[in-house]
């Protein structure tokens, strides 16, 4: 390598580094002795560093966003046995992986149906999915999504907490049936539903059907208000079937 080439080289690396293209500085070298080998022309040469920078992006977002997000790992599609649920419920699980539009519009899923028979899982491979198609997720249990609230309430933050909440296209609320409320918490939780509509998505699990949700809103215009909002866009899905727990246990008996 002539001293011209070794400056060139130093200056690549320079200016690599001072753009932060990891991958690109990780590969270049390799690459251009492969370029070369092969005939590559200019252009093949800076899609393929491109494509590898892309990549490397990708997964490092990927990685940050499902590490921010609280959804579990081990709940995914891949450990999801869809044949365990009613076919109708499963066609419309698929439909949804399949067209993630909704998501990204803004609409809702409710999964509504007795404990043990998914829901949860359901939702977070769902979550997991949309993450790993870009669209940020955050996941809450519904009772500390309400503890968290009424202290940013009382510290007179809970617009500025909502604000923040909106960064997240998806937020997945788990167990929303089995909210303890008080005055303050159901109307907190009434201005969470208020702020998120039309502006973000929501996956909820609830273990009541709404016809139950009176407990959770003790006024009965305020539940009304409350759901009208969360169904007006939104997917329903009832699920009823037998526990997956309650099948383990028949199994190994």
């Amino acid at each position: 390598m002539n001293q011209i080439t070794k400056q060139t080289s130093h200056q690549v690396e320079l200016l690599i580094n001072q753009l932060k293209l990891k991958a690109i500085a990780k590969n270049y070298q390799q690459l251009s002795t492969l370029a070369i080998k092969e005939s590559w022309s200019y252009p093949q040469y800076l899609a393929k560093l491109c494509e590898l920078e892309v990549t490397r992006r990708y997964q490092n977002r990927i990685q940050v966003w499902t590490k921010e997000s609280k959804v579990a790992i081990n709940k995914s599609f891949a450990t999801l046995d869809l044949s365990q649920l009613p076919k109708d419920v499963a066609n419309n699980i698929v439909q949804l992986k399949d067209d993630i539009s909704w998501a990204q519009n803004a609409q809702n899923l409710l999964l509504i149906g007795p404990s043990g028979v998914g829901k949860s899982h359901i939702a977070a491979a769902l979550g997991n999915h949309l993450i790993e198609s870009s669209v940020r997720v955050k996941w809450f249990n519904a009772n500390d999504l309400l503890q968290q609230l009424q202290q940013a309430k009382k510290e007179l933050l809970l617009t500025q907490f909502m604000n923040r909440l909106d960064k997240y296209k998806t937020l997945v609320i788990d167990d929303i049936g089995y909210v303890k409320k008080s005055d303050g918490e159901t109307h907190v939780l009434f201005e969470f539903i208020a702020h998120r509509y039309e502006s973000g998505s929501l996956i909820i699990t609830s273990n009541q059907p709404f016809s139950q949700w009176d407990h959770i809103f003790p006024d009965s215009m305020m539940t009304i208000a409350a759901i009208d909002r969360l169904i007006h866009h939104a997917s329903v899905i009832e699920i009823d079937a037998e526990s997956y727990r309650k099948k383990h246990h028949k199994n190994i008996r």
